[in-house]
């Protein structure tokens, strides 16, 4: 049996010590990460490990392993030289957490506003459209007389007097819920009132606001066009 093919060919023992202590390693700086960042910056790294292991063309290549000049060292793989980098990424992704949780408050606070707006609007206590901003646009979506871009007083003038005019009951929402993301709440409800003719006007919106300062600046309104013209067609305003 020659040198080279023996069990015991130093060379070979010594790449398989040196491939041991590398993952030793490894599993040491992976400890390191873990408790000085937390679950996000080891979360972090299979994707980026796998990147620059791949980048490096590192593929369980046993040249990686094997001994440099000085027999008491062996060349450190690719992958351990990812961890610093990945435990200063990990540490600046913690104030992230920070943004978050004020992103998640803005939301909540927001969505409370457009709740108590409408709940005063069901109970008959408040006006509805005093949550816009003086110069908010409002969309009235679809085809129709009224379809189209309005700012606050040009919407109450045009669309919203002319409405309630052709009612003999207010309409009375309905909210089957009321969504938040960033500035953004929107609102799903049903609407219901009688018209002068005696008919029942039933409708159900979708509103979309976008939040400024606990003002809606910008709001689109989706509803079902047909019945709305239907109720404008059919019924003259009465003053």
């Amino acid at each position: 049996m020659t040198e080279k093919d023996g069990p015991f060919n130093t060379k070979a023992t010594m790449t398989r010590i040196a491939r041991k202590f590398q993952e030793i390693e490894m599993m040491r700086y992976l400890g390191q990460v873990f408790i000085s960042t937390g679950l996000i910056g080891l979360l972090a790294i299979p994707a980026m490990t796998q990147a620059r292991t791949e980048e490096a063309g590192f593929q369980s290549n046993t040249a990686a392993f094997e001994l440099s000049n000085d027999s008491t060292a062996f060349n450190k793989p690719p992958a351990l030289d990812l961890f610093p980098a990945l435990v200063n990424l990990a540490q600046a992704t913690q104030p992230n957490r920070a943004d978050a949780q004020k992103t998640q408050a803005i939301e909540q606070r927001n969505k409370e506003i457009v709740q108590q707006y409408f709940d005063r609007w069901q109970n008959g206590t408040g006006n509805f459209f005093d949550l816009l901003a003086s110069e908010a646009n409002w969309t009235i979506t679809g085809t129709g007389t009224t379809a189209g871009t309005y700012r606050k007083q040009a919407l109450i003038d045009q669309v919203i007097k002319p409405t309630s005019a052709r009612l003999s009951t207010p309409i009375r929402p309905t909210v089957r819920g009321i969504w938040a993301d960033g500035d953004m709440v929107i609102a799903l409800w049903d609407g219901e009132a009688i018209a002068w003719d005696g008919r029942p006007y039933r409708n159900t919106y979708t509103w979309y606001f976008r939040m400024q300062d606990g003002k809606a600046v910008e709001v689109i309104a989706f509803l079902d066009m047909q019945v709305f013209n239907d109720l404008w067609t059919r019924v003259s305003p009465r003053s």
